[in-house]
């Protein structure tokens, strides 16, 4: 490929401007640093590393990344209230050519208040697997109620409840109380808040909820809230059941 398309392709402008910068000498190529002023010469992308302007960057086809998403940022580009949680990712992330819709998008949303396991990615076939209902691909919040859980309301979410906008019940695929007001959900399901929404149904009311996981992968412990990285090669396998584009 092309330096000019590589960096377009990772989203570092135009291919006009991705010509300015290696023409200028911005771009260096390779681990010895290898100055190149001609955008059309043709690198190898597997595993090929790159600096623009003393910023390192590696060749991703696709992007899949995991993100721990604070609260106080939404799940839009072009958010309301509060900021944009594609603010916490570099700008070639969200500038990523070479997709039907340029950057990386939030595959599912989590509400503003709400913390996090968030995926993201520009390849619209992993997106869609983990998004479809029919895929079944398990989330796991760890939520915070107002009022004391009892037995009662465990079975009630086991069991299924019903929702304003849906006459078919609404199930828990796994169920934990974890303490008097934390609660351990497991769903299978993506409606519009529908964990808030699953207590209100039972009696109770979410205080904080915080997304730990999404099918085998777990949000790291350590991770900072903000903070960002690529997913790996066989987490990606694993989500997406070993169909990626």
């Amino acid at each position: 490929m092309s330096l000019q398309d590589v960096l377009f392709s990772q989203g570092f402008g135009t291919r006009r401007i991705c010509s300015g910068l290696v023409e200028q000498g911005h771009v260096t190529v390779g681990p010895q640093d290898q100055t190149c002023t001609d955008p059309f010469s043709e690198w190898e992308t597997d595993g090929l590393v790159f600096r623009v302007q003393g910023v390192a960057w590696q060749y991703h086809r696709r992007a899949y990344l995991l993100l721990n998403k604070p609260a106080g940022f939404e799940c839009s580009h072009k958010p309301g209230a509060h900021p944009s949680v594609y603010t916490l990712l570099p700008a070639p992330l969200r500038q990523r050519a070479g997709t039907a819709a340029a950057g990386v998008q939030a595959v599912g949303r989590l509400d503003q208040d709400t913390t996090g396991l968030l995926l993201l990615s520009d390849d619209g076939k992993f997106i869609h697997r983990l998004t479809s209902p029919r895929h079944h691909v398990p989330k796991i919040y760890e939520v915070t109620v107002k009022h004391p859980l009892d037995e009662r309301q465990i079975r009630r979410l086991l069991d299924g409840v019903v929702l304003a906008d849906d006459p078919q019940p609404v199930r828990a695929a796994a169920c934990e109380r974890v303490g008097d007001l934390h609660l351990r959900l497991t769903l299978t399901e993506g409606k519009y808040h529908q964990v808030k929404r699953m207590l209100a149904a039972v009696g109770n009311r979410v205080e904080g909820l915080h997304r730990s996981a999404i099918g085998p992968v777990r949000l790291p412990e350590d991770m900072a809230p903000g903070a960002w990285r690529w997913l790996k090669a066989e987490e990606v396998h694993a989500l997406a059941g070993g169909a990626v584009s």
